[in-house]
């Protein structure tokens, strides 16, 4: 299924077009807005331009007759879609400044949607350090019924709209809770408050399953954990620490972040802090494509705020070796056999970023355990199965279900 030649655009693309199924997307303007970047010439400038201007039209009234509440609700929640594909792009774009302000036309677009569904999700602060984490208690109804809970992960570059397309509504059809927040690295958190990711996510998650816990409307024993892309790293290390969680799914299970990254970028990283920013600023930064700068930049700024200012800035951080180890750091192999709960591990043909590792994280585990491999055959290969988020969610859904149900 190729949108993009480029195998980056054409991820993000197809990320776009699977949403459809749960109205995060409309597969007509996403082919309409292939065609037209694909018209002008691809480029980040003509991508982030395009999604952006989709996005702001559907945060205006549509044409003819007064919008609906669903109408209105449903065109945000894709708006926010379109604003996050924008932003994926927007340090390689000519306007790399915009970043944050595009973030937050995302993000408004987000809280919109949540204030016209009903129930509208609980929204609050939760503590974490100096600098709360939001989040975002989503509910089949206001009864107040105690329901099994299901916390919603993001990695490394998504937004909350993805957290609706990979696990809201297949929570909500099985009457129960699903909680989206942003953690450090993540949404407001990076963009806005400058706070990077940490490697020890069970001080994230725990001040969650303490606010979930405190809840009527959740039953304490069947609070389970997902993780999405790098959070299928995350996930499994919060499980870790954190006993309270009943079940939990990396969603692709992933040992070493670092690993996901080429291998002529990981040489680079030596022992030495000043040798390893000499050998990144003299002889990797002034050969690399503006394409593959722009990548670098993308990557990095989730564990450096400087190399996101920077970014913004149109320039390339100079400090490789402080962000680099923290990718490093985020190693999870020899924690794993900590993992006591139930686990479900799920692999991808074709994985484009962690290639191998779910297998091997499935194999280290020691904890009840199941490993589904999503196939090409029923189209629903790649990273995270960005054409197939139905069927995604189907399996996750259905192992849970039987999980926390005890059935």
């Amino acid at each position: 299924m190729t949108l993009f030649k480029d195998p980056g655009f054409n991820f993000s693309g197809l990320l776009a077009l699977g949403a459809s199924g749960y109205g995060a997307g409309e597969v007509g303007e996403v082919l309409t807005a292939v065609n037209a970047i694909n018209k002008a010439g691809l480029s980040a400038q003509t991508y982030t331009e395009t999604f952006k201007k989709l996005g702001d039209q559907l945060m205006k009234a549509p044409q003819g007759g007064k919008p609906g509440t669903e109408t209105t609700r449903f065109r945000a929640l894709r708006a926010a879609q379109y604003y996050a594909q924008a932003l994926f792009f927007v340090l390689g774009s000519d306007d790399p400044g915009s970043e944050e302000q595009l973030y937050k036309a995302g993000r408004s677009a987000w809280d919109k949607f949540c204030k016209l569904c009903d129930p509208a999700p609980v929204t609050a602060n939760v503590p974490y350090g100096k600098t709360p984490l939001p989040v975002w208690f989503f509910r089949p109804d206001d009864s107040g019924e105690r329901r099994p809970t299901v916390i919603l992960t993001n990695g490394s570059d998504g937004q909350n709209v993805d957290m609706w397309t990979y696990g809201v509504p297949a929570a909500l059809e099985r009457g129960w809770n699903a909680l989206v927040y942003d953690g450090p690295g993540q949404g407001q958190l990076l963009f806005v408050d400058q706070v990077v990711f940490t490697p020890r996510w069970e001080t994230v998650v725990t001040p969650l399953v303490d606010w979930l816990t405190a809840r009527a409307d959740v039953d304490t024993g069947k609070i389970a954990l997902t993780g999405l892309s790098m959070a299928g790293d995350l996930a499994p290390r919060a499980a870790a620490f954190e006993n309270r969680i009943a079940a939990v799914v990396a969603m692709p299970a992933v040992l070493a972040p670092w690993l996901g990254f080429p291998a002529e970028i990981r040489k680079i990283l030596t022992p030495d802090k000043e040798v390893t920013n000499q050998i990144w600023n003299k002889e990797v930064v002034p050969h690399l494509p503006a394409s593959a700068a722009a990548t670098m930049k993308k990557r990095f700024e989730p564990f450096s705020v400087p190399a996101m200012l920077d970014a913004r800035k149109g320039k390339m951080f100079t400090d490789f070796y402080t962000p680099a180890k923290i990718i490093e750091s985020l190693d999870i192999t020899n924690v794993v056999d900590r993992i006591k709960m139930p686990t479900l591990v799920l692999d991808y043909d074709d994985e484009q970023f962690y290639p191998g590792q779910p297998r091997r994280m499935f194999d280290k585990l020691k904890a009840p355990k199941d490993y589904v491999k999503l196939t090409a055959a029923t189209g629903a290969q790649l990273h995270c199965s960005p054409m197939a988020p139905q069927q995604h969610c189907e399996v996750v859904f259905d192992w849970l279900q039987e999980k926390l149900s005890g059935s």
